[in-house]
């Protein structure tokens, strides 16, 4: 399995670290049309952007959502944030999709997992 792959689990196939991960968590508002197709669109394009390594999301039924991005470095972060089918889509969560959302930003030190035979190569 190579970065960027999906695990048979839904994990996504982050390298040993150091690498980078964007946690966006938002909240949506009352008109979600189109919502899913622009998601799976911005994953689609984001999972050929150089220096992506993965995507694992979740959403409840309270229209809460978590979806964590894992990236090389920050200049592959920074690119994928300029891109401009990325941008057009921010503008519509802004516009339409989200009540509130917040974007965090953070350089992966160490990971565990398990089974630990699930991966070969984790951090300390």
């Amino acid at each position: 399995m190579h970065a960027g792959e999906a695990a048979p689990s839904g994990f996504a196939a982050t390298p040993a670290p150091p690498y980078w991960q964007v946690v966006f968590t938002s909240r949506l508002s009352g008109d979600v049309a189109g919502y899913d197709e622009m998601a799976a669109r911005m994953h689609a394009l984001a999972s050929v952007r150089p220096g992506f390594l993965g995507m694992e999301s979740a959403r409840g039924s309270d229209g809460l959502g978590i979806t964590v991005s894992y990236w090389t470095d920050p200049e592959a972060i920074a690119a994928w944030k300029a891109d401009l089918a990325h941008r057009a889509a921010q503008d519509a969560g802004i516009r339409r999709w989200y009540a509130h959302y917040t974007v965090r930003v953070a350089r992966v030190e160490r990971d565990y997992r398990h089974p630990a035979a699930a991966h070969a190569s984790f951090g300390d």
